[in-house]
């Protein structure tokens, strides 16, 4: 049973997507987009998951939700493992957990206005039964928060072609809030935005968080965005979670070689520092996740691999205080 101040524990998930076969024929197999990871998320922090593009950060994010059924695995919100409840009861569920997706033109409906598209939970969950809304206190509430996303509430008729990216991001974000969920999962919120508008949408969602006291799981490929939001990160590395720690604290020491390869590449906007820091490039490109794998996933790509690390998979483990990484370079654990 997960701790009180737990909102979120996923416990060894997997989401194996398989290929082949069928009326055409072919080689079939499965796509091993995550491939075992654990975490938890506290009430009231924001945990960022990072890594390339095609680590598994998106999968993880739509299996949290159930948007991907997980292969295995145990995805507890609130005390409740939501892999095992049936439609109506993952339905109520879902209440507590909604999600901001990354593209704010194609995550709206077009033919839509942006009143409709915010009130469309409310109703959804009104024709379940789960709330008991009129049609005037959900005018209400949908005005209520075009106004604290920063959109004036007289725009409520207003279809998405009609508003800038920034602006059409901000109604995915009060149209996530709209049954006062606990946690939401954003997933590269900001990243088709200008850096400008990144920042203010970056900064509403501390805003909110502090407002309503939500929790976030927070994605993206950015890392300054990612230090910026974070209370802690966990890398992703081929689907599975290759160091995991405070935000400050990953920075300041990065462990696994991964991570120190990663933080090498974003720039420093400190010409000094950038001038004299040494760049980690790495060799070959990311393996394809359609093997399974029985030794380090970063194998392939380490400069400082060892015998063992062909043998057997490092498992992720504390090795500082709050600091866990899986890699035989600080322990000798595997799975």
């Amino acid at each position: 049973m997960a701790e009180n101040n737990t909102l979120l524990d996923v416990k060894n998930l997997k989401m194996h997507f398989p290929f082949g076969g069928g009326f055409l024929g072919g080689k079939k197999g499965n796509i091993y987009a995550v491939d075992g990871i654990d975490f938890q998320l506290k009430k009231g922090e924001t945990l960022g998951l990072v890594g390339e593009s095609g680590c598994g950060k998106s999968t993880t994010a739509r299996a949290v939700a159930q948007l991907h059924r997980p292969t295995s695995g145990e995805v507890i919100l609130n005390g409740k493992d939501l892999t095992k409840l049936k439609d109506k009861e993952l339905i109520a569920a879902r209440k507590g957990m909604q999600m901001v997706f990354q593209d704010p033109y194609a995550s709206l409906n077009p033919r839509m206005t942006s009143g409709d598209i915010i009130a469309e939970p409310m109703r959804i969950f009104n024709t379940h039964g789960i709330l008991h809304m009129s049609k005037q206190e959900m005018d209400e509430r949908i005005e209520q928060l075009m106004e604290r996303v920063g959109l004036s509430r007289f725009f409520k008729n207003r279809f998405p072609h009609e508003f800038s990216g920034g602006q059409r991001q901000r109604i995915g974000i009060a149209r996530a809030l709209a049954l006062r969920p606990e946690l939401i999962l954003c997933d590269e919120a900001v990243s088709a935005l200008d850096v400008s508008i990144q920042a203010q949408i970056l900064n509403l969602f501390k805003d909110l968080q502090e407002e309503f006291g939500l929790t976030y799981l927070f994605i993206a490929h950015d890392l300054a965005v990612i230090e910026y939001i974070s209370t802690r990160v966990a890398v992703m590395y081929l689907g599975i979670i290759a160091e995991l720690s405070g935000s400050a604290d990953l920075y300041r020491n990065p462990l696994h070689p991964y991570t120190q390869a990663l933080l090498s590449a974003a720039p420093i906007p400190d010409p000094k520092v950038e001038k004299t820091r040494k760049r980690i490039i790495l060799t070959g490109d990311v393996p394809s996740p359609d093997k399974a794998r029985h030794c380090c996933y970063f194998y392939d790509r380490c400069w400082k691999r060892m015998d063992k690390c062909l043998e057997r998979k490092p498992k992720l483990v504390e090795v500082e205080p709050g600091h866990q990484v899986a890699c035989f370079l600080y322990h000798d654990e595997s799975v």
